[in-house]
């Protein structure tokens, strides 16, 4: 298990961007599966950098940058996908209504308009929170533990059974 977290940094990236992109392709061009995916990517992030025996602001600095890499792959996939469908806005013949989107506003086009901002801005967004959630809550249950081992060894060494 300690090898996953000992590979190079771009073969991880790459990996990650295979996955990613089959997230998407999944999720049809909507990136449920890929906001899911942020919390075992927080979670080996936060494992990885850990290991490395770095400062805590120093691994804290590292997983917001990695975060955001992550998450602009994805934004710059959503412009790939639904930056060329955005045009029917400018067509006065497309049929919007029947395009296949939710009527979340329920005015065809709001609701299209609302689609896209949600898919491309607001999905890589919810990403970026999900990765840093889940990292943020590893660092801390890894710190946990580690304060409890560290407890456990001071009774041993005072005499006491545990």
């Amino acid at each position: 298990m300690n090898k996953i977290f000992k590979i190079n940094k771009i073969k991880a990236f790459i990996v990650y961007l295979l996955i990613d992109t089959f997230f998407v392709g999944i999720g049809m061009g909507i990136p449920f599966f890929c906001i899911l995916f942020g919390f075992p990517v927080g979670w080996y992030l936060a494992k990885r950098l850990r290991a490395s025996k770095q400062n805590l602001e120093v691994i804290l600095n590292k997983i917001l940058k990695y975060t955001l890499f992550s998450s602009i792959f994805t934004f710059i996939l959503m412009i790939i996908i639904w930056g060329p469908i955005s045009t029917m806005l400018l067509d006065p013949n497309a049929n919007i209504a029947n395009f296949g989107i939710p009527m979340i506003l329920y005015d065809p086009k709001m609701s299209f308009i609302g689609w896209i901002i949600l898919m491309v801005f607001i999905s890589p967004f919810l990403q970026l929170l999900t990765t840093i959630f889940a990292s943020n809550v590893t660092l801390w249950r890894l710190s946990k533990n580690k304060q409890v081992l560290k407890e456990k060894i001071e009774k041993i060494s005072e005499g006491e059974t545990l």
